[in-house]
């Protein structure tokens, strides 16, 4: 039955509730937290009313919350998963990061960030044995006016070549994550790996979810980024590889954004690093980053 075939006095009976529980929220002093309660409740009894939602189907939402609930730790974020899966990672971010002059946009935080990722000195490698195909990354750090920021401290994370990040193998290891600084110039550069696509996790609900509804859990391929400075707006982000299949098939997680994506060109073995490390017979890749953080009033 569509909300348009319920009847009169049915849709007063819902309504009345609506506006029971609405009131109960009058004398809560916090002005913010009763706009954030009131508004909630709006649009969580528009949406059962609109869908007509079943008995059967609001116990199976919440019997799927609930393994989601169970399924969370400290090394795995599920609700970050179903969050970022459902776009609304995407759009809180929207939301909290206008546009300001030519300020590099941001995107998802993602379910992998540590805040103990080892420090490396600029033009370091971040992979720290981790396996994939050297990518040397390097750009630098600006306001909007242009000016160089130095001392910005830049957090790098990304998977190995197999989709793998450090925390999803279970043992102490930290490899392919870092934080740097940008010198007195801006600049910035480091080792890392050249991206590839992987799957999110879907061993558990919200890959479950994601079977249920005919979507594929790949991410495109990317490399984050975290970078903070003072007075600045702290920016979440990544870059995307340029020709990555997976960007025409579409991100599990909405994070794709045509200014974040850069060409990691490929260089052929023996061609010469920019800082001379000798790779052997490895091939390697060469990307550019150019970072701009808005101001953080903005």
């Amino acid at each position: 039955m569509s909300e348009s075939h319920v009847s009169a006095q049915q849709k007063a009976v819902e309504e009345d509730l609506v506006n029971r529980v609405l009131a109960s929220f009058d004398n809560c002093e916090n002005p913010r937290l009763k706009q954030v309660m009131q508004s909630l409740t709006v649009h969580l009894h528009d949406f059962i009313r609109d869908v007509r939602l079943t008995e059967e189907e609001w116990n199976y939402g919440i019997d799927f919350l609930t393994k989601v609930g169970h399924i969370t730790d400290d090394k795995r974020q599920e609700f970050v998963l179903l969050s970022d899966t459902l776009g609304a990672s995407m759009q809180t971010i929207a939301v909290n990061n206008e546009a300001y002059g030519d300020a590099t946009e941001a995107t998802v935080f993602g379910p992998f960030f540590l805040d103990d990722a080892p420090k490396v000195e600029n033009g370091g490698d971040i992979s720290f044995g981790a396996a994939g195909q050297p990518a040397w990354v390097e750009g630098t750090v600006k306001d909007t006016e242009g000016n160089p920021i130095s001392g910005a401290r830049i957090e790098v994370w990304e998977c190995d070549e197999d989709g793998l990040y450090d925390v999803q193998y279970g043992d102490d290891r930290r490899t392919a994550r870092a934080h740097l600084f940008s010198d007195e110039q801006g600049r910035y550069a480091f080792w890392g790996l050249t991206p590839v696509p992987y799957p999110i996790p879907h061993d558990g609900p919200v890959g479950q979810m994601l079977q249920s509804v005919g979507r594929s859990p790949v991410r495109a391929a990317h490399l984050h980024f975290m970078v903070t400075a003072p007075e600045k707006r702290t920016l979440v982000t990544h870059i995307f590889v340029d020709g990555d299949p997976q960007l025409e098939i579409g991100d599990s997680v909405f994070g794709v954004k045509d200014s974040l994506i850069k060409e990691f060109k490929r260089q052929p073995a023996g061609t010469e690093t920019p800082d001379g490390r000798d790779l052997g017979e490895q091939t390697w890749a060469h990307a550019r980053f150019d970072i701009v953080l808005a101001p953080a009033e903005s």
